[in-house]
Order: structure tokens, then sequence, then C-alpha cells
């Protein structure tokens, strides 16, 4: 089982920055990917970026050059640095784990509870 704990959203104006943190209760060692989606109301969860365990990141073209994905393995968490934020960026944002886990290597999806971001015009 791995918990995770989104912080740092909040309203920020457009142009603004705004640092998500993502605190997994285990080593993300042990966990393969870690990741932010975000949800728009009426809209379906979408990636944002994405991080390996290697230090592979991947990241939604909407969001290239804009967001940058960063981990600290000494502290278990994962940081979405948001800048330049446009409204459309209005979202609640979801950190996420996939971790490989049991004899059988199965791939298991984890959630965290999500932290609203709103950009205002």
């Amino acid at each position: 089982q791995v918990q995770l704990v989104e912080s740092g959203g909040g309203l920020v104006q457009a142009g603004g920055s705004l640092r998500l943190s993502c605190a997994a209760s285990l080593s993300i060692f042990s966990i393969n990917v870690m990741g932010w989606y975000r949800q728009a109301p009426g809209k379906q969860r979408e990636l944002v970026a994405d991080i390996t365990s290697g230090g592979a990141t991947r990241y939604a073209d909407s969001m290239k050059g804009r967001f940058t994905i960063s981990r600290d393995n000494a502290k278990n968490t994962v940081y979405l640095q948001m800048n330049s934020l446009k409204p459309e960026d209005t979202a609640i944002y979801y950190c996420n784990a996939d971790r490989s886990e049991g004899v059988l290597a199965t791939m298991t999806r984890y959630w965290g509870q999500g932290t609203q971001v709103t950009v205002s015009s």
C-alpha cells in the first residue's frame, strides 16, 4: 500500500507559478512511476507529467516548457513546478504512483486525494 499526500495548490493569477508536492508513505525507489494528472470540471482526467524511478520524464504537450516534474528521493517526494499558468490550467491535480507488487509483479496504481489549482484571468 502507498499513501500519497498532495499539497501546494491554491489560487494564482494568470502568468503566476505554483509548486505542488506529493509525499509518499514509503521509499519512492520502490515505485516504478510517479506522476501528476489533472481533471477539470466536465472533463476527463489527463496526464500532466510523470517520472520513472530512473529519472526519465514525460510531459503532456500543452505542459512542455511550462511545467517541470522532479523528485527528491531522500524526502520520498515528487514535485510539479508550474510556471506561466493559464486559466485553462484550472483543475484538481492528482498525484499517482504505479508500483510493481507481489510475486507476480502486478502493477498497482495509487492516487492521492487531489489538490485544487485555480488560475484567475
